[in-house]
This record gives C-alpha cells, structure tokens and sequence, in this order.
C-alpha cells in the first residue's frame, strides 16, 4: 500500500505516463477493471453522475453530495489516483468551493476541475455556454488553492472560453488562473491539435485533452497529443456510451424476442465478474470465519 497521498500519487502518474491516460470511471465496479487493465488514473464526469447516478442531463442540476457519494464508493474499492469533476464549484461563495475541495481530499479524490462557467452550466460540447468573468473565475482557483488540507492535491481550472472568445482569450483566462495557483489547465471544445501545443507553450504547466466523442474534439491518438505536448489524455465517458448502448440492445432484445440466448455473447460473465470483484476471496473469508465459529 503506497504511503503516498491521493494528490501525490496523481502527480507521479503524470510523470511517469505521458501522456497520462485518464479513464471514466462511471461507477466503483468500473473503476475495479480500469484498474486492472493497467490503467495509472481515473476520472469521474460530472455528466457521468448527472447521467448515471441521478438520470438527468448535465445541466448543473447534481450536486457536491452526489458526487461525493459516487467518489467514496470509488476509492474505496480503487487505489488509482481520481481526476473529479467539480463543474463550478457547488456554490457561487469560496466557502462553497473551499467545502467541496475539503470534502474532496478527505473522500479520497486525488484532483479536481473546476470550470468558468456560470452556475447553471451547459455541457461543454454544447452551444450557448455563458462564462464568468476572468476576475471570478481567479477567485474560484484562489478559493479552491486555499482550502486544500494535501498540498499535493491537484486543483486544475478548466476554461470554456475557445467556443465563444477564440484561442488567445482563452489562453488568457488559463493563464490568470495559473497565476492564482492552478496546478492544470483544461481547454474544453478544442477543435485543432495545434491549439494544444499554443495552450502549454504559454501556460508552462500540464494541459489536459478531453478526448471525448460525438463532441467539437476531434478522437486525437495519443502520439498526436504527445507531439502537442499535451499531459493528459481524458476519455471521460467511453465505457459509460459503450455501457449504455449494450444495456439497451440487450432489454430490446429481451422484450422483442422473450429471451436473453440472442445476446448472452455480448455479456460479462458470472466468473468474469466473480473474477474482477475477488469474488472467492471473499467467500473464503466467510468460510474462515463460521469455521472459527463451529470450533468454539
């Protein structure tokens, strides 16, 4: 068991993946085979707990203690460093922000992103985002800085700016925000893989691409981000779609035809399952303990 923080293991995961893979992570049993697949970090979505854990859309409508509940869950299960989205912060106040980033470190998350949008926020591959000004939006990095108890807990500033303001406002925006302290930036919508490389020329600390699809990014190879010098590469619902899509064929399935035989090869199995969740571990355990039981 590393003697690391959360924070600090994020942090030696950007140095020694580049760029950093970072997987959604929908749920903890997902989080289990992430894991196992030898991924170095994880990351919950705020859509993702908006979609999946509350079956509304991302529209600012979830909040801290739902997202907090789907972290507990995670870390508990999972040693991998999680990457949380904090969409504006819970609260329009730095006492706002400063509980979520305090309840944050102390449930397990290694970092968070904060963005600038205004507190009824749009989903970043959307139309018709509005943002905060600049000046707030500093505030919410210098509130979020202030509160981390784990020094190594990794505060980044995600900016929507690039759809509405162009590139260089938003290059500008990032940069105030790494004056205020922020660890990461985060450009949403980005269209060009150039646009990556201009953003850490200026910037000079790790820039995330959120590789996400069906949205204004293009599916950039990780060899392409590298060559933008980008430091992590974000997938932050692929599993989740994925997930989805066979749940649906297999309930549509099952009604249309009055039976599961159709797609039982599209499923995990029991000892698949068994498998990812140590499954006879457990087992073994209670059998350990009722045989101690029977001795007395």
């Amino acid at each position: 068991m590393s003697t690391l923080s959360p924070g600090a293991r994020f942090r030696a995961a950007l140095q020694e993946e580049q760029p950093l893979q970072c997987v959604g992570a929908i749920c903890a049993y997902h989080a289990r085979m992430a894991e196992r697949s030898g991924y170095k970090s994880i990351y919950l979505s705020g859509g993702g707990v908006a979609a999946g854990s509350l079956g509304l859309p991302d529209l600012g409508i979830s909040g801290l203690e739902d997202v907090l509940t789907d972290v507990r869950r995670i870390t508990d299960v999972c040693s991998l460093p999680l990457l949380v989205d904090v969409d504006t912060g819970f609260g329009a106040s730095a006492f706002n922000i400063a509980r979520t980033v305090r309840s944050l470190v102390k449930s397990g998350a290694a970092a968070m992103h904060i963005e600038d949008q205004v507190g009824a926020k749009r989903c970043g591959h959307r139309p018709g985002k509005e943002l905060v000004s600049t000046g707030e939006m500093v505030d919410r990095i210098k509130a979020a800085v202030d509160a981390r108890s784990d020094p190594d807990f990794v505060v980044m500033a995600r900016t929507d700016a690039l759809a509405g303001e162009g590139l260089q406002a938003a290059i500008d925006r990032a940069m105030a925000c790494v004056e205020a302290g922020a660890d990461a930036i985060f450009p949403e919508a980005v269209t060009e893989l150039g646009m990556y490389a201009k953003f850490a020329a200026e910037v000079k600390v790790p820039i995330l691409a959120n590789i996400t699809e069906f949205g204004s990014t293009p599916l950039f190879t990780l060899e392409e981000l590298r060559s933008a010098r980008v430091a992590i590469a974000l997938y932050p619902l692929s599993a989740f779609r994925a997930m989805n899509k066979a749940a649906l064929n297999v309930y549509q399935s099952l009604r249309r035809e009055g039976s599961q035989r159709g797609v039982l090869d599209t499923m995990q199995t029991r000892a698949e399952l068994y498998d990812y969740l140590d499954y006879h571990s457990f087992e073994q355990k209670l059998d350990h303990l009722f045989a101690k039981e029977k001795r007395k």
